[in-house]
């Protein structure tokens, strides 16, 4: 099978995100004679010229960089993986972008990359995402972590500091950071971003300084639920080493994931806009319900409603018929689900408070139904009985909060 024409970022026009998520690492399908992108499962690729083939080897376990002509191994490189790659670092405005077989593989490679350098302390704001945070507090891959609040990041910062790591909006509570005054703080060390809620839809940290930008592409990349992947979207020169680290570990996403992400990505833009308007409206109900104790909802928009309730939560998820209870998010049908029990539940539980993931949270990823359909649902489910008696076990993190669109809660 042919492998896909690089189109250099530098060579094509500028187009709109909508026009990029259709056409961006499809741009030689024409010329091979096809319309869907072509799915390559090979494992190995014949070679008689096995000379040649060790040179190519060679180059890249110097470099990193991607081999030039057919592909060599699976593990090493994918024509299929690679076209998500070409289209998903041109959604983020990057050189490149490298793709793992889930978002926490992804982030490990980071990891192990700054930590082969002797870099192996990092900086984080909570909240993360639970096994986010997991992973940097346990010291799994031999790391250590200082948490601070954004204005402490500076301060943070030591000679052996290899990484910045935020998520903006964050899981679950959906609080922002402001990028560009992080990246400022941060200096030369890397800053990553996981942007997984916002997408390049809604914002692209790129342009505000940060250098990394990570995707759990299972989420609103691939859209449907059906796809587990993750990615990391970077300079060329970063992306060089996060190859290397994959083909070592293993971590690769499988064509199969590759076809399914770059599919998905042809209507991210569609998806994440049409959840949002319905997110938007949501939330707006919520914030004058009296069974809502507090809303949060991000200044830049989403699919992503977090809210407490004044009584039981798990009423409250025991009680949707529309709504999916279930953990992830951004695929197409709506998902509930309490992080403390679930998403951040391995988050030690005073950490967990701290960062305001209080035990009333409920996390709503809105999906693409109607929003009277799935108000209706949502007020059946709160007026449970247990979920209108006030609870004792914790007092409320704040007052009810009535987000608007365009304003931050």
């Amino acid at each position: 099978m042919p492998e896909p024409v690089a189109v250099p970022l530098s060579a094509t026009l500028p187009r709109a995100l909508a026009t990029e998520a259709v056409h961006a690492g499809r741009e030689d399908l024409a010329l091979l004679g096809v319309h869907a992108a072509p799915i390559d499962l090979s494992t190995t690729y014949p070679s008689y010229d096995t000379r040649a083939e060790a040179a190519r080897i060679d180059e890249f376990a110097t470099t990193g960089a991607r081999p030039e002509g057919p592909p060599v191994y699976a593990r090493l490189d994918n024509p299929t993986t690679a076209r998500f790659e070409t289209a998903l670092a041109r959604l983020e405005g990057t050189e490149s972008a490298v793709a793992f077989a889930s978002g926490m593989a992804a982030l490990t490679a980071v990891l192990l990359v700054r930590s082969g350098l002797g870099l192996r302390h990092v900086v984080a704001v909570r909240p993360l995402y639970g096994c986010s945070d997991h992973l940097l507090t346990a010291g799994l891959l031999g790391t250590e972590v200082t948490w601070t609040d954004p204005a402490g990041i500076a301060d943070a910062i030591r000679p052996d500091t290899g990484l910045v790591m935020v998520e903006t909006p964050a899981n679950p509570t959906l609080a922002e950071v402001d990028i560009a005054a992080v990246a400022h703080a941060c200096g030369s060390i890397p800053l990553l971003v996981d942007n997984t809620f916002a997408t390049p839809v809604l914002q692209r940290p790129v342009e505000h300084g940060a250098r990394l930008v990570l995707h759990s592409a299972t989420k609103y990349l691939g859209g449907h639920g059906d796809v587990l992947g993750g990615v990391v979207a970077c300079d060329e020169e970063f992306a060089r080493k996060l190859r290397q680290v994959r083909f070592a570990t293993g971590g690769v996403l499988h064509p199969m994931a590759g076809y399914l992400l770059l599919r998905g990505l042809s209507t991210l833009p569609v998806r994440v806009r049409a959840a949002s308007a319905t997110a938007a409206d949501l939330a707006r109900r919520l914030a004058t319900d009296p069974r809502i104790a507090r809303v949060h909802y991000p200044s830049i928009g989403g699919a992503m409603v977090s809210f407490e309730v004044y009584g039981d939560p798990h009423e409250v998820i025991a009680g949707v018929r529309l709504i999916t209870p279930a953990v992830s998010l951004g695929s197409v049908d709506t998902l509930i689900q309490h992080p403390a029990s679930i998403s951040h539940r391995i988050v030690p539980e005073g950490d967990r408070r701290s960062a305001g993931v209080s035990d009333r949270l409920l996390r709503m990823s809105v999906g693409l139904e109607d929003v009277e359909d799935l108000w209706r649902d949502l007020t059946e489910a709160l007026s449970a009985r247990s979920a209108r008696a006030p609870m004792s076990t914790e007092s409320l993190a704040g007052p009810r909060t009535a987000p608007a669109t365009g304003s931050r809660t």
